[in-house]
């Protein structure tokens, strides 16, 4: 119950998981918080008891291992936290904050069904984890919760419901969220519990963090992530590049990807990341355009079908970006990385298809689609909508 990566501030008990194969600068805390509002357009807030520095908070956790999804996640800890399974919605935003104190967060927040007070009432916490709740309109709890997440709930609760999902990086406004909120609107001044009417007080003898801030952040598990980018030239084709053949059982297999790679999350968000892969690996100097996709690729733990031998043995999450039409008037020379990349080529749908790995398809896809809708990118899992049956593993 991993709340600190929900908070942004707090540090609470670890899961006692060394991350496997995540080295380099590329690994990342992962965390999925929810937003129940009321009839009246108020947001749940809990208590923490153990967190005497910013006690108010957002019900979720951090992910572990053998969580499929961020969704499965936040389904998880409230659960564990409320003792009830909510209705989640849509999922209100993924916030990407690289810290100047702590390892670089990932943290999904989902809107819920609005609760009655009925089902409040039959709340059963974990008093470990919640000491109290109440709900806050969206001014008060602007101001009572921590800075970064004040300004991630607060742009959730301004933006509408059809800007969705937003692209946040460290709790502020990037990507076609700019169309609907000011790029850089500080977070309200910071009450804390005075700004929560209602909240249960502290009774007692409060529990101290069961352990200190970088014995939390060793133990828990990281992620890894990838940006790409989707290209398509005038006639709807798609760009794909193959890799140069690799030491392995896949190493052998003429491997199709869009255009990107790895994010060095300790020192870049996945935007940063998608501009310098096409850098590097086409020569092209491109501005990431709007976020498409993001595709949550589980590891071993949660899923059988992953596949140690391609770096499946944590959890990847793949940012697809739109990279734009390439005209043929304006369309550079590719200049492919020898020791990397073998070759490159635009494909027709069909052709992409038979191609690319399935979720890889279903990603390209799925990131086709969102070109051509309003809203924000699309929640996939394995390359399919969040919640659908899975095909099967690739990346």
């Amino acid at each position: 119950m991993a709340r600190a990566v929900v908070a942004g501030e707090t540090v609470v008990e670890g899961a006692g998981v060394e991350s496997a194969g995540v080295s380099g600068g590329r690994g990342i805390l992962a965390a999925a918080g929810v937003l129940f509002p009321d009839r009246d357009g108020r947001v749940l807030v809990v208590r923490l008891p153990y967190d005497r520095k910013h006690p108010v908070a957002i019900p979720g956790g951090g992910w572990e291992p053998t969580d499929r999804s961020p969704r499965e996640t936040a389904l998880r800890e409230i659960g564990e936290e409320l003792g009830f399974t909510p209705r989640l919605g849509q999922l209100a935003c993924v916030d990407w904050a690289l810290l100047p104190d702590s390892p670089p967060i990932v943290a999904y927040l989902y809107w819920a069904e609005p609760l009655t007070r009925e089902q409040a009432a039959a709340f059963r916490p974990d008093a470990a984890e919640v000491g109290g709740w109440t709900w806050l309109t969206a001014e008060q709890a602007g101001h009572a919760l921590p800075p970064r997440l004040s300004r991630r709930v607060t742009a959730c609760l301004r933006a509408p419901r059809t800007a969705g999902p937003l692209e946040l990086e460290d709790s502020r406004p990037v990507g076609h969220t700019l169309r609907e909120l000011p790029a850089d609107t500080p977070a309200p001044e910071y009450q804390g519990p005075a700004a929560a009417p209602g909240l249960t007080p502290e009774t007692g003898q409060q529990p101290a963090p069961p352990m200190d801030r970088a014995t939390f952040y060793a133990t828990r598990p990281r992620i890894r992530a990838k940006a790409r980018a989707l290209f398509t030239d005038e006639d709807g084709r798609v760009l794909l590049v193959r890799l140069r053949p690799w030491d392995g059982p896949r190493g052998q297999v003429p491997y199709w990807t869009l255009p990107g790679g790895g994010v060095e999350a300790d020192r870049e968000t996945p935007r940063a990341a998608a501009r310098r892969e096409v850098r590097e690996e086409l020569g092209w100097e491109v501005e990431p355009g709007a976020l498409l996709a993001l595709d949550w690729q589980p590891g071993a733990a949660a899923d059988p079908e992953a596949d140690p031998a391609t770096g499946r043995d944590t959890a990847v999450l793949v940012y697809v970006y739109d990279g734009g039409t390439v005209t043929s008037g304006s369309r550079p020379s590719i200049v492919l990385p020898a020791e990397e990349l073998a070759e490159w080529r635009y494909c027709t749908p069909a052709d992409a298809r038979a191609l690319l790995t399935e979720p890889s398809w279903n990603r390209t896809a799925a990131a086709l689609a969102a070109r051509a809708g309003a809203g924000g990118p699309a929640e996939l899992v394995r390359g399919l909508p969040a919640g659908q049956p899975t095909g099967r593993a690739g990346q």
